[in-house]
């Protein structure tokens, strides 16, 4: 390569004349990028095809990033597409997640109810080697007709709704267990060679969802209460249904979706008629309506995270899924009046 680039140097003298010296700077300038651009070509092939490596994973959100990091430990480098602390509904991807997503071997997303720029990200994407996983095929979601609270005034679709559905499906921890199987199933795909050290790991961490669906059906049960009334929007339906409890919204599917005056009013006579002294809110979201409900009802705030992201605080500080659900059942058996040891 050091010898191409003396050749043309060397015909750049020749025609110096014609060119001038600014012509010699343009040409010495083109191959200098001709020869960075081979040894980086070089070096992207000894990567990929030297024992040993990683497997590079992008994940949409922060549950499938943490369910991947589980499965996969020392023997792959997951990151997280959607920027810690901020709202997962409104992000919109960059050119730079375009480049992430050709370097990588795997992609992770939960469906395109959840994710709706999916699709035409991938169309842009030209690494024919990415793995798409799409976590939570084949796994139903709970619609704006199945009646689980989900009142006339919250049933705005707006978007990311995808025909009403309600696309938070990883708050019902069995279907937190049918994800893991999904991303497993792409990690054996992508890399074989190391099927029993992510199989072990996927079991060992099914058992820890299994293990907290079992804290949650303890701890929540013979709770006073039995009614989860929620400032936010509608996204702990599968946890209201999975654990017996009615559960009402404020506003739809979407976090963008306005509330009603005549939704807050409902919100606010549901927590009278039930003589609820808490009201639930969400995270990295503003509790502005959920606030002004708790002033005109008396009744104090309680904050249920749904896991779409977390703060950067408690992404650099290492905060799990599990960790966020716990939170989660202290919070709930707190706001339901529910027995405590």
């Amino acid at each position: 390569m050091t010898a191409l680039l003396k050749d043309m140097i060397k015909s750049t003298d020749r025609d110096l004349k014609v060119l001038g010296i600014v012509g010699k700077a343009l040409v010495v300038a083109l191959a200098a990028c001709v020869m960075m651009m081979f040894l980086i070509s070089c070096q992207a092939k000894q990567e990929k095809a030297g024992p040993g490596k990683k497997l590079i994973v992008v994940t949409s959100l922060f549950p499938l990033y943490d369910f991947a990091r589980n499965i996969g430990q020392d023997r792959a480098d997951v990151s997280l597409l959607l920027p810690p602390g901020l709202e997962a509904h409104s992000f919109e991807p960059k050119p730079g997640d375009m480049v992430r997503l050709n370097q990588a071997n795997v992609f992770i997303y939960t469906n395109s109810a959840m994710e709706p720029w999916v699709q035409a990200v991938l169309k842009g994407v030209q690494n024919r080697d990415l793995k798409v996983i799409e976590s939570g095929h084949g796994i139903a979601m709970i619609s704006d007709h199945d009646g689980h609270g989900h009142g006339k005034e919250a049933g705005h679709r707006h978007g990311h709704d995808q025909d009403g559905a309600d696309p938070h499906i990883w708050l019902d921890f069995s279907n937190a267990v049918k994800i893991v199987d999904h991303i497993l199933a792409g990690f054996i795909e992508k890399d074989p060679m190391n099927r029993a050290f992510y199989q072990g790991n996927a079991d060992a961490y099914k058992a820890k969802l299994n293990d907290l669906d079992r804290q949650f059906k303890e701890g929540l049960s013979g709770c006073r209460k039995k009614i989860i009334v929620h400032g936010g929007h509608f996204a702990f339906g599968y946890l209201a249904r999975r654990y017996g409890f009615e559960y009402v919204a404020v506003s739809g599917f979407s976090p963008d979706a306005e509330p009603t005056p005549a939704g807050m009013v409902r919100i606010s006579k549901t927590l009278k008629a039930n003589g609820l002294n808490h009201l639930f809110y969400e995270e990295l979201l503003s509790p502005r309506v959920a606030e002004s409900i708790a002033r005109e009802t008396r009744v104090s705030l309680l904050m249920l995270h749904a896991a779409h992201n977390v703060s950067k605080e408690e992404f650099e500080r290492g905060v799990s899924f599990i960790d966020l659900m716990q939170r989660n059942l202290q919070n709930l058996k707190r706001g339901l009046q529910c027995p405590q040891p």
